[in-house]
């Protein structure tokens, strides 16, 4: 099923064939929008939400893998997770660009054309406009994470980063790559200029809220290192939740894995884990499939596993067993089972652990225990949440233990990718050498090892193709 995900999706709604631009994202004429309500409507468009984009998934260090299950992987998959060069054939389609830049598409119609509308008041105008360009900076801000490299202050101004489309315009045919800098730029300006014209309250998982927007700045100005600047934002982003219309909190796994919880019955499917529309974690609802958890094609490793306390309720998210049955994976490793569906747009999870490195980072050492702890007081029994005494007085083992919270919390989702990514650049954070392990039946194993020029996505050749001299990554 899943190797039918990105093709589907692009013959419904992007109209690309061979011999287009590969920004050519949707045919001429299909797309009209009139009234204020026409350009409100595109931005329900489930198309938005199912982003087909996963390669974090197999890039993080904390995934591993074993045969027979590996050999199911996609050849695109198998290269991702070996850290190859080259991930595309020439005449293959890139997830990583098609539905981002689908996406990228209706939100330069909207902000072009939606404050034109012969109705709707200003304020309704503005804050569909708000939401369009807030959703194209959460597009640009995973596509700068594909495609260029982490951004660093000394660098970025001449670091290749990702072609900038403002326009909607198909009939434009040749495209150059921005740099890190200018990509960065457009992100934080469509943030600031949305924000004030936003929702104030988080009023549907799948529009974008002002605290949404907040969270997603304070990420951005993380993975740029300016944390004096997140900081404001995430404690905003954090009261907003007090507000919401829509239910949105930490899940308490006390409670959701207690006997009549709503996770439960356990079965070999894992647990009852809620759909991602219904997610009450989720802020802001962008989501891809994760079919590795009934193909077995991906595990977490023991390294990982071991970082979970017994207590942890996290556990109840892994089995050790393939599906459906079997003998137990290799060397300790772990499938994850929930959710199939990753949410991964801006989430209640990862605004606590964001918030707590800022704390960290910036010298509010009991600020940042308190938000862990208000963390991990949801995922295990409140008298097991309290820091190890060690970290509570030093700021760089609390700042790893953020980390490590985050892989607990995360793992086998994709996010670990993206920090491996930003903290490549950290002065805090020693170079570090990243392996993927690939088992056999035999108990032989043959190790890939992370290149740190395969921190960014080579662009797909067809995009290359298509735009003569466009630099690609080395």
């Amino acid at each position: 099923m899943k190797n039918y995900i990105a093709p589907v999706f692009l013959l419904l709604i992007a109209g690309i064939s061979c011999n287009k631009d590969f920004l050519e994202v949707l045919p001429k004429g299909k797309v009209i929008a009139v009234n204020y309500k026409d350009y409100e409507l595109m931005l329900n468009n489930t198309n938005l939400q199912n982003t087909g984009t996963d390669a974090q998934l197999l890039l993080g260090d904390e995934v591993t893998a074993e045969e027979p299950y590996y050999s199911g992987l996609t050849l695109r998959e198998q290269r991702l997770f070996s850290w190859s060069a080259q991930v595309y054939q020439p005449d293959e389609e890139g997830p990583e660009t098609n539905g981002p830049l689908s996406a990228i598409y209706t939100y330069n119609k909207i902000i072009r054309e939606v404050m034109d509308a012969p109705d709707g008041t200003a304020e309704q105008k503005k804050m569909v406009l708000a939401e369009a360009l807030a959703g194209r900076a959460w597009t640009y801000f995973l596509l700068i994470n594909y495609y260029g490299k982490p951004y660093l202050k000394s660098t970025a101004a001449s670091d290749p980063g990702f072609p900038i489309i403002s326009t909607a315009d198909i009939t434009v045919n040749h495209f150059t790559r921005a740099t890190v800098q200018e990509v960065y730029d457009l992100i934080t300006t469509d943030l600031q200029k949305a924000i004030p014209d936003l929702s104030p309250t988080v009023f549907h998982r799948l529009r974008m809220s002002r605290p949404a927007a907040q969270a997603l700045l304070g990420k951005v100005y993380v993975f740029m290192q300016r944390f004096d600047e997140a900081l404001p934002l995430l404690e905003s982003a954090m009261q907003g939740l007090a507000t919401a219309q829509a239910p949105v909190r930490l899940y308490n796994y006390n409670e959701t894995f207690a006997p009549d919880g709503i996770f439960m019955p356990l079965s070999i499917f894992g647990p009852n884990y809620p759909v991602t529309s219904n997610n009450e974690e989720v802020m802001y609802l962008r989501q891809f499939s994760n079919f590795h958890t009934l193909f077995n094609t991906l595990q977490v490793n023991s390294a990982t596993m071991e970082l979970y306390e017994p207590s942890d309720l996290r556990l109840l998210l892994y089995a050790k067993e393939p599906f459906p049955t079997g003998a137990a994976f290799q060397a300790g490793a772990h499938r994850r089972t929930a959710p199939g569906i990753v949410p991964f747009g801006v989430g209640v999870p990862e605004l606590y652990l964001l918030l707590a490195e800022c704390q960290a980072r910036l010298n509010d050492l009991d600020g940042a225990q308190t938000t862990l702890k208000a963390l991990r007081s949801n995922r295990m029994p409140p008298t097991d949440a309290a820091l190890p005494g060690a970290v509570a007085g030093n700021r760089q083992l609390l700042l790893e233990f953020v980390l490590e919270e985050r892989l607990r919390e995360f793992a086998g989702l994709g996010y670990r990718w993206f920090d491996m990514r930003r903290l490549s650049v950290d002065p805090l954070f020693p170079t570090h050498a990243y392996t993927h392990t690939l088992r056999l039946p035999d108990g032989n194993f043959t190790e890939y090892n992370l290149d740190p020029k395969r921190f960014v996505l080579r662009i797909p050749p067809k995009i290359l193709l298509a735009n003569p001299g466009m630099e690609d990554n080395p």
